[in-house]
């Protein structure tokens, strides 16, 4: 085989992956007309398979293919709507120059952003949440979904404003943001005012709270930095002034080799 030969057969088959990314935006489209179907129906039916159902008739969509596109039912429809929103939100964030705004500046503007994705589905989120709160949304067939959005629409916000931590700080920094969607999210559908006022106020102290707790936290781990280990505390009491922990070795795997 020449070395041209060679490199056709090596190339990757780009015609399956073209297939596969047509059928993923078919599939895609498909849900979104459930969803907005869905949407208009939920506030009256809630998230359930009789509302399913009614909306895959109103989409033109088989009920049979409703199960192929959410095998989760109802809870598989509405961790979709959030990834849509998701989704619409990072896009936004990227157009959004917050080169100068503050930390806290650029979390308010995320949430902000993310909540307002909802407006004029304010019941059928309410719904949603009342949905999620159920058992089955934890444990069982459809079990995970519960609190999944949460944390993803919390992640979705800290890599949107650059947030890079990969050590325990990427998990504390979601699960604190996860709370503050959770709460405002709440006060943002109960506020019927145009502006949100409520919602916002309600908000920017939720911020402040966060704020509050990484100042808290990088203040307690800068401490404890420089603090003394008990190991070494215990050690000298024992063994007096001149003790030392020593790291223990590991034994060499030739020790034990016969």
């Amino acid at each position: 085989m020449s070395v041209m030969d060679r490199a056709e057969t090596d190339k990757p088959d780009m015609s399956a992956a073209s297939a596969q990314g047509a059928y993923s935006a078919k599939q895609d489209r498909l849900k979104a007309r459930v969803l907005e179907e869905a949407l208009e129906i939920v506030p009256f039916e809630g998230w359930t398979s009789k509302m399913m159902a009614q909306a895959a008739k109103a989409a033109e969509i088989p009920a049979s293919q409703i199960h192929h596109l959410f095998p989760k039912g109802a809870l598989g429809l509405i961790s979709y709507w959030s990834a849509r929103m998701d989704r619409k939100s990072a896009q936004q964030l990227t157009e959004l120059d917050m080169t100068d705004m503050r930390i806290r500046d650029k979390i308010t503007q995320a949430v902000l952003i993310r909540l307002a994705q909802m407006d004029g589905h304010e019941l059928a989120m309410k719904r949603a949440l009342s949905r999620l709160a159920l058992p089955d949304a934890h444990i069982g067939p459809a079990g995970g979904i519960g609190l999944r959005p949460l944390w993803d629409s919390a992640d979705m916000i800290w890599r949107a404003i650059g947030d890079k931590s990969t050590d325990s700080n990427y998990y504390s920094k979601r699960t604190v943001l996860s709370a503050v969607l959770s709460s405002t999210t709440l006060a943002w559908i109960s506020d019927d005012s145009a502006d949100k006022a409520s919602a916002r106020d309600f908000l920017d102290a939720r911020i402040e709270n966060v704020m509050t707790f990484e100042k808290t936290k990088w203040t307690v781990k800068s401490r404890l930095k420089n603090a003394p280990n008990p190991a070494e505390i215990l050690g000298r009491l024992r063994y007096g002034k001149g003790f030392k922990r020593r790291r223990r070795s590991r034994v060499p795997v030739s020790r034990y080799k016969s």
